[in-house]
C-alpha cells in the first residue's frame, strides 16, 4: 500500500527541515517550511511509477512550490526510474522523483525545481491553513477508502469527547475549540442532537464515533 511509503518520505522532507503531514487537501504528503511565508512542499505516493502519479504532480504544482513523486524502486533496476524518458519528464515539468527501497531508505532520482509559475494561491491558503490546524500527524499519506482526519473533525471530535460527560451549552465548549458553537450547529457528521434551547448532547452516531476515534483525542479533565 501506499501508506507504507510514508513514514521514509515523511523523514526525508523532515530532515530537509520541514514540517509534514499526511492527506492534506488531497495531497498525499504536504510540508511546510518554517517562516512566512512558508515554502509548501507536496509529494504524491504510489507503489510504482507511472503516468497517474506524473498528473498528480502536476495538479497539485498549482499550490505548491515544490513538487516530488516518490515510489519504490524495482528491485531488478526495471521500473519507470531507469526509463530515461520518465526522468526527463520530469525535469521537463520540475517535479522532483524519490525512489523508497524495500528497507526504507529513500534516494533522489531527480531534483526537484519549479519553472511553473503557482497559478492557485486560494488552494495553497487552505493547505496551508489546514497543515497548521491540525493537531499532530493522525493521517497516513496514501490512505484510500478511510475517512480522512482532518482539523475539522478533530475539533468535532474534541466536542464529542466533552458532551460524553453530559449535555452542554456551546459556551462552555469554548475553551475546547472557539468553533464548537457552529460545529455544534451545522452538525456536519450527525454526532449532536439539540436536548433543549442552547443545550447539545450526544447522538447515537456521535457515541459510535467516540468509540471509533476517542482515542485520538484528548478527553477532558475533572
Amino acid at each position: 500500500m501506499e501508506t507504507s511509503l510514508y513514514l521514509p518520505v515523511k523523514q526525508f522532507l523532515e530532515a530537509a527541515g520541514y514540517t509534514v503531514k499526511g492527506e492534506v487537501g488531497g495531497c498525499d504528503v504536504l510540508g511546510l517550511s518554517d517562516g512566512e511565508p512558508p515554502v509548501v512542499v507536496v509529494c504524491e505516493l504510489k507503489l510504482s511509477f507511472n503516468l497517474e502519479l506524473i498528473l498528480q504532480a502536476v495538479d497539485r504544482a498549482a499550490a505548491a512550490d515544490e513538487v516530488w513523486i516518490a515510489a519504490r524502486v524495482s528491485a531488478k533496476g526495471r521500473g519507470r526510474e531507469a526509463d530515461k524518458r520518465y526522468r526527463d519528464l520530469c525535469r521537463r515539468l520540475g517535479i522532483g522523483m524519490l525512489g523508497v527501497s524495500d528497507r526504507g531508505e529513500v534516494g533522489v532520482i531527480v531534483s526537484s525545481a519549479s519553472p511553473m509559475p503557482r497559478s492557485n494561491p486560494k488552494r495553497r491558503t487552505r493547505l496551508v491553513r489546514e497543515h497548521r490546524r491540525r493537531q499532530g500527524d493522525p493521517a497516513l499519506g496514501g490512505s484510500t477508502k478511510v475517512p480522512i482526519m482532518t482539523a475539522y473533525r478533530q475539533q468535532a471530535l474534541a466536542c464529542a469527547a466533552a458532551l460524553a460527560g453530559g449535555p452542554l451549552r456551546p459556551r462552555d465548549l469554548k475553551a475546547v475549540t472557539p468553533s464548537a458553537g457552529q460545529i455544534l450547529l451545522n452538525n456536519y457528521y450527525g454526532w449532536f442532537e439539540r436536548i433543549e434551547k442552547g443545550v447539545y448532547g450526544l447522538s447515537d452516531t456521535g457515541i459510535k464515533a467516540l468509540e471509533t476515534w476517542g482515542a485520538t483525542v484528548d478527553r477532558p479533565r475533572d
